[in-house]
């Protein structure tokens, strides 16, 4: 199979994209396939060895039968390559307009979660407008919240944005530097017990399966699961399986696949959680959010997830390409 690998983009993940896509590169080659590597600039140009590409709307990609997307972030995960890719009429790994654009988007995602009764961490919203009418109700909401709160870009990545605040005192700046990276803010409650994560594969008409859950474990120095550590040699284990009851694994799953189909997610996502044991049964387990691109490389949490699950990582980007040729096309009226 003639497969296009799409890395870089415009966000602050550029680099992380680019050590992905080369991961996705290579695995492929090693199963067979024909690959082309397209590389998305800094400025927006779509590069093919070092040259502009001239893309046409209905004309496919480079005469490729699929495209795997590693990208992160905004313009690459929130639904705006995959729209060009829709025009373009070329099949593709992932999610796709609506749903990365929603996943993406953690105050959308978390209000439409809300809204469907999906258990997960409290949270308030803020924009740049409404914090600058309003700081003093918005501090007030926030302090209803149990500390340490949690910063975050709406529509961040890779904990880029994102820090811990213990004091009342440090609110404002947090909010203001995270302004700096989004005009959207969520400030989420502290959520204590483990962070849990699961690998998610499939999507209509291919059935949909979950990996089983691995806990997070920190070693840096800042204690939290922050850019550092995630990118970091050493800076966080990942054990798999989660040491976890089998009911309380079952229901990370369970609640990881329900998330997964609220988003209308296609192909591969990982999702994560927090887990408390301390907590009574039914009150254990909370959603914490989705990444529909997450990182892929080998040593990538998605694929150690399902190596430890029995899938390899040359298996899982097959088995990702064929879900993705599966997936019925979008087809004009006639």
């Amino acid at each position: 199979m003639r497969v296009a690998v799409l890395g870089g983009g415009r966000s602050p993940e550029h680099d992380v994209s680019l050590r992905g896509a080369s991961a996705v590169a290579e695995g492929l080659r090693a199963q067979g396939h024909e690959v082309v590597q397209v590389i998305l600039a800094l400025d927006g140009r779509w590069m093919l060895d070092g040259a502009p590409l001239q893309l046409s709307p209905g004309g496919g990609l480079l005469g490729v039968d699929c495209v795997f997307p590693v990208l992160h972030g905004p313009g690459g995960e929130d639904g705006s390559v995959q729209g060009l890719l829709e025009l373009l009429d070329v099949p593709y790994v992932g999610s796709g307009v609506l749903s990365s654009a929603l996943s993406l988007d953690k105050l959308a995602f978390k209000d439409s979660a809300k809204a469907a009764g999906i258990p997960q961490v409290d949270y308030v919203s803020l924009s740049i407008d409404r914090w600058a009418a309003e700081p003093k109700v918005v501090a007030a909401e926030v302090e209803r919240l149990a500390k340490p709160w949690w910063v975050k870009a709406a529509c961040g990545g890779s904990s880029l944005g994102m820090e811990p605040v213990t004091e009342a005192s440090e609110l404002a700046g947090a909010i203001e530097r995270c302004l700096l990276v989004d005009h959207r803010v969520i400030v989420e409650a502290a959520a204590t017990g483990a962070e849990i994560e699961c690998a998610v594969l499939g999507g209509p008409p291919s059935p949909t399966k979950v990996s089983d859950p691995g806990q997070i474990v920190v070693n840096t120095d800042g204690g939290w699961y922050d850019h550092e550590a995630k990118y970091t040699p050493g800076g966080m284990d990942l054990i798999v399986p989660a040491p976890l009851p089998p009911e309380v694994i079952d229901e990370v799953r369970a609640l990881c696949l329900r998330a997964y189909a609220h988003a209308g997610n296609h192909g591969l996502a990982r999702v994560d959680c927090f887990v408390d044991l301390e907590k009574p049964a039914g009150e254990q387990v909370l959603l914490n959010e989705i990444n529909t691109l997450p990182g892929f490389t080998a040593t990538s949490v998605y694929s150690r997830l399902w190596a430890a699950s029995g899938l390899g990582y040359g298996e899982l980007l097959d088995e990702l390409l064929a879900v993705a040729l599966a997936r019925p096309r979008r087809l004009p009226l006639s």
